[in-house]
């Protein structure tokens, strides 16, 4: 029986502000549907600030993407355009929970928590996260992530902009380096001349990563001061969820 595959990226799109300073999320959604990608982790999806309105046009980013946003229940704030600037776009997914998680530290950090059921693929958990820029609050952070999936029932994907410069294994990133071991990682900042791997994808829980790359186009070097990464993951086992027989819950 064939094993089913499926694709993910992160992208950190800076507020949709390309590299010649231009606000341009049309150019943006087109890098995003350029990866033909079943799951995106959108960072800097937001305008910061403010009513922290939304880069994108969602409408248009469904019409050239085929993905649709992860609505963050009202509780959270009820914003279309994610959690602490974390957007899930997901493509022929049924969502079944999502949290927020106010992450430690003197910056605003946020993860986006999912539960989802994802044709031909089956049951995730889908982390999407922006960690800090200072290194002892990264460090806390990764702990936190790491405590969150620890004996979770389903296969878990924690990706997003870690802010991490350094080579794998790193110590900021440890406590997430013990709970899925090496992250699918690729060079992909700064986008015109990319050198560090500030952005990676950890896969756990009956999920097998087959390969990881940056997505490095003319398109992509402009848009963003990050390059997408995405990777190719299969289903090598069945999560707790499905050999039940039953729907994940939050």
């Amino acid at each position: 029986m064939t094993q089913p595959q499926f694709t993910v990226a992160t992208y950190n799109v800076q507020k949709g502000f390309g590299m010649d300073l231009r606000r341009n999320p049309q150019r943006t959604a087109q890098v995003i549907a350029s990866l033909q990608a079943d799951l995106v982790a959108v960072q800097e999806g937001d305008r910061r600030f403010g009513e922290r309105a939304g880069v994108f046009d969602l409408g248009e980013l469904r019409a050239a993407a085929g993905l649709v946003p992860v609505p963050v229940p009202a509780r959270l704030g009820g914003l279309a355009h994610g959690w602490h600037g974390n957007l899930l776009l997901v493509r022929e997914a049924e969502v079944l929970a999502v949290e927020g998680l106010h992450l430690p530290g003197a910056e605003p950090r946020g993860a986006l928590i999912v539960d989802l059921h994802l044709a031909h693929a089956g049951p995730l958990r889908v982390i999407a996260v922006h960690l800090a820029l200072m290194a002892q609050a990264r460090r806390e952070q990764a702990r936190v992530l790491a405590d969150l999936v620890a004996g979770s029932p389903r296969p878990t994907i924690v990706m997003g902009d870690m802010n991490e410069w350094r080579r794998w294994p790193s110590t900021t990133l440890s406590p997430l380096d013990a709970a899925f071991g090496q992250p699918g990682m690729a060079a992909s900042f700064p986008s015109p001349f990319p050198r560090l791997s500030l952005d990676r994808i950890y896969v756990g829980g009956g999920l097998e990563m087959m390969s990881a790359q940056a997505h490095d186009t003319p398109l992509a070097r402009r848009a963003s001061d990050h390059l997408p990464v995405v990777a190719r993951l299969k289903v090598t086992t069945r999560s707790a969820d499905a050999r039940q027989g039953a729907a994940p819950s939050g």
